[in-house]
């Protein structure tokens, strides 16, 4: 038998684990016939009832016996009740024609089942359905059966068959078979099936291309569930693989397709702007900025640029860091990157953004996985532009000109979540043939510091402001719990150029925000372009995409017994709400008192 793969039922503390497989192999048989033993006139007949046994061509069924052989295929991958269906038949067809009764025979094999149909069909694959004719082994199409093949395939055994003529088949095992080892994943069944029921309906409701979503937990860097839409199904994959337009959904897009990351990048952007601080304080010298400095944001002009850097939604004339991250304000996020330049270097910018792991695959267990891109200063693009010039770190500090995959943005979410610790990505949490452990990761935790803790708590604050009112994500709020995010919208680039038409939308955040269960990462491909009224611009990722998150996370929430954190934190004239308790209006109020007094 070939390996299995498994849930993860460890996930919610205090429950038993219980083996739940989502790939598994069942029993099937295939059906031969010896045509040599079929005397001639009986050959027609036999066509004739086995073809209405099998809902088979007798025409075919006829051909086949006519061929001179001792071993035929007739049949493959028959459940056993067909098997006993057929031997009841035979049974009686062979006494009454008085032919040998060993003219048909079955042999055993297996088959890969899918109890979940075709939930995580890109990440697992399947085999395909003739095997490697000289080994005997599976062939896998993709996914963790092919990148994990060598642990699952097993060893065939060896058995010396003798037939004759008016006996069943005898063998004597030469050589005993070994069950190939199985593989327990990451992922659970439970929070899987969340995320892909909510973002299929998140696509549809987006009238988008397809999406993705994934969670993970930022202190273990466990991928608790993968989605995607559309998804593969592993029963179907030779329709996938004929059909050029169904071939992009047999791979992973969280890790296979790269993107410009927009705004969701700029928590990035305070960060390393507040990391600078850090170290010219720690140098004796003066910060290059303070969160509450009030820095003028009506000038978006920047040294190298042909054009000024331009607000998505209104012009601000001064904004501190909370409001820079609410208002995900792109010339804000420029001036800090530019002090940052001024006063450390291009190349010490690079290094931080370098030690959250962008520009580097994150080795997660997934064929495939795209580096993504850091530009490199000196360096030449395939057009011959340089990566890197005099206006590229303000691109940067909005999230132009880098790319990234879906997997590496969680994980620098989860720096944020877990208090500025390293985290490593993955998707298996361990390798068992029997009771003989081959690979365990369940003790994998946090790395290297890359942000101290302050910076932390300073980003993670701006962050919870994105999802309130006044914030571009509101409807990313999640109900009685609190919540800290960013949204972001980026341009595709279609044939070397921006596409004014199709965008990858995103959200990404994690909740509760303190001591986060998991962190939250929903991309949306070319959502429909059309405005909302009272709302805004439907493409944008506060809109199309923070809903996906705000779904998936709510039942995530309540699947793993998570307690509400802000039980007072819901919508006027819902009677739960208390304004005194909530988590963040009383700030929120101040908030606006003050972007009013610098603003209007």
């Amino acid at each position: 038998m070939r390996g299995s793969f498994y849930s993860n039922t460890s996930i919610k503390k205090g429950h038993p684990e219980e083996a739940q497989p989502f790939v598994i192999d069942v029993q099937k048989f295939h059906l031969f016939v010896d045509s040599d033993s079929v005397p001639v006139p009986l050959k027609e007949k036999l066509a004739l009832e086995l073809a209405q046994i099998l809902n088979e061509d007798q025409t075919w069924l006829k051909n086949e016996l006519t061929r001179k052989s001792r071993s035929r295929k007739l049949a493959s991958w028959l459940e056993l009740q067909k098997k006993q269906e057929i031997l009841g038949w035979w049974n009686q067809f062979c006494k009454r024609e008085k032919i040998v009764k060993n003219a048909i025979y079955f042999t055993s094999d297996y088959q890969r089942s899918y109890p979940f149909g075709t939930m995580l069909g890109a990440v697992l694959h399947t085999v395909q359905d003739e095997k490697d004719p000289k080994t005997g082994q599976a062939l896998p199409t993709g996914g963790l059966e092919m990148l994990f093949n060598g642990y699952l395939k097993g060893k065939p055994g060896k058995q010396l068959t003798i037939r004759s003529p008016r006996h069943p088949l005898e063998g004597k095992i030469l050589e005993a078979p070994e069950n190939g080892a199985d593989i327990y994943l990451t992922i659970n069944h439970y929070l899987q099936a969340i995320a892909e029921s909510e973002l299929a309906k998140g696509v549809q409701s987006a009238g988008a291309k397809g999406g993705w979503a994934v969670m993970m937990d930022p202190m273990t860097g466990e991928i608790l569930a993968l989605a995607q839409v559309p998804t593969f199904n592993p029963a179907k994959y030779r329709e996938y693989y004929n059909d050029p337009k169904l071939q992009e959904y047999t791979k992973v897009k969280a890790v296979t397709d790269c993107f410009e990351p927009g705004s969701i990048f700029k928590a990035l952007s305070v960060a390393i702007g507040l990391k600078a601080n850090e170290e010219l304080v720690a140098q004796g010298k003066k910060p290059i900025f303070t969160p509450e400095e009030w820095v003028s944001c009506s000038n978006g002009w920047f040294p190298g640029r042909a054009t000024p850097i331009k607000e998505v939604g209104r012009i601000h004339k001064a904004l501190n860091l909370n409001l820079g991250v609410q208002k995900s304000s792109n010339i804000y996020m420029a001036k800090v990157i530019q002090r940052v330049i001024d006063a450390m270097g291009d190349a010490w910018y690079r290094k931080e953004l370098l030690h959250f792991g962008l520009g580097q695959k994150t080795q997660v267990e997934l064929p495939a996985e795209s580096a993504g891109l850091v530009p490199t200063p000196g360096k030449l693009h395939p057009n011959g532009k340089l990566e890197w010039s005099v206006p590229t770190p303000f691109s940067l500090a909005i999230g132009h000109n880098i790319l990234v995959n879906s997997i590496q943005m969680a994980k620098t979410y989860a720096i944020f979540a877990n208090g500025g610790r390293d985290v490593k990505p993955h998707i298996v949490r361990k390798i068992m043939k029997g009771s003989k452990t081959l690979v365990d990761n369940t003790a994998l935790g946090l790395g290297q510091e890359i942000l101290s803790p302050p910076i932390v708590d300073t980003v993670v604050h701006a962050l919870k402001l994105v999802t309130k009112e006044g914030g571009t994500s509101k409807r990313a709020d999640i109900m009685g719990y609190t919540e800290a995010g960013k949204s972001g919208t980026a341009e595709k680039i279609v044939n070397g150029v921006y596409s004014k038409s199709d965008n990858i939308s995103s959200f990404v955040g994690f909740t509760p925000a303190k001591n986060p269960r998991f962190v939250l990462q929903v991309s949306i491909d070319e959502p429909e372009i059309r405005f909302i009224p009272g709302v805004g611009r439907h493409q944008m990722g506060g809109v199309c995409a923070a809903p996906i998150f705000k779904e998936i996370a709510t039942r995530a929430l309540q699947y793993l017994g998570v307690e509400p954190d802000d039980p007072y934190g819901y919508p006027v004239g819902d009677p739960r709400r208390d304004p005194a308790k909530a988590d963040m209006i009383a700030e929120m109020a101040k908030l606006r008192e003050e972007y009013l007094r610098h603003n209007e």
